[in-house]
């Protein structure tokens, strides 16, 4: 007989599909000016649902299918590449050459569907691949948080957040594979559903 632990991951991840249609239309922030310090760079990643999904993804991601070490190698790729690209983004945006939201917003959206799918699927690869996979959708990421946030403090903020959602990703990865197994692939459905919402949305704009 299922245990109430085991129950509880399955009503909560069934009440977060019922409320993604709604969720994926929200980006409170998008396109308002940010404040540059240090708490603004932190809460950063958290006002819009298609990061804090992709990072989350990348935590859970990472704990269904990795062991000891390896379970950081695509969390710690994803904060470095985001960092790179945020730089990237602050120095085009102060050039007066801001990264295309064109471009950005769909790669973004497409990261949540693919971290969300590799998750569902338990994909295990490489730690080369995991970088790689996890570093190409970190840029364009990082593009978007550094068109909006300038200076050290900021961008120390936002990294901090950054491995505070891996965490909590990976936190929830490891519970699910330990008390719910069967849980596991639905969590990753649910935020590559996030993701295909997102894309459609863009399309039909």
């Amino acid at each position: 007989m299922p245990t109430i632990l085991s129950r509880r991951p399955g009503v909560c991840l069934t009440a977060a599909l019922l409320m993604l249609p709604g969720l994926a239309l929200a980006h409170a922030g998008e396109g308002l000016p940010h404040d540059h310090g240090l708490s603004a760079g932190f809460l950063h990643p958290f006002t819009g649902l298609d990061h804090l999904a992709a990072m989350l993804a990348v935590g859970l991601w990472s704990a269904l299918t990795q062991q000891g070490r390896r379970m950081l190698v695509a969390p710690l790729a994803f904060a470095g590449w985001l960092l790179m690209g945020a730089l990237a983004g602050v120095a085009m945006a102060q050039a007066g050459m801001p990264a295309a939201a064109s471009l950005v917003e769909p790669m973004v959206a497409a990261s949540v569907l693919v971290l969300g799918l590799v998750a569902a699927a338990r994909w295990t690869l490489a730690p080369l691949a995991s970088i790689a996979l996890v570093g190409a959708f970190a840029v364009f990421h990082g593009l978007a948080h550094g068109a909006e946030l300038q200076g050290l403090q900021a961008l120390i903020g936002m990294v901090g957040a950054t491995w505070v959602l891996h965490a909590v990703g990976m936190g929830l990865g490891l519970t699910l594979r330990r008390l719910a197994p069967e849980w596991s692939r639905l969590a990753g459905a649910s935020v590559a559903l996030l993701g295909l919402g997102l894309l459609t949305r863009m399309v039909w704009a």
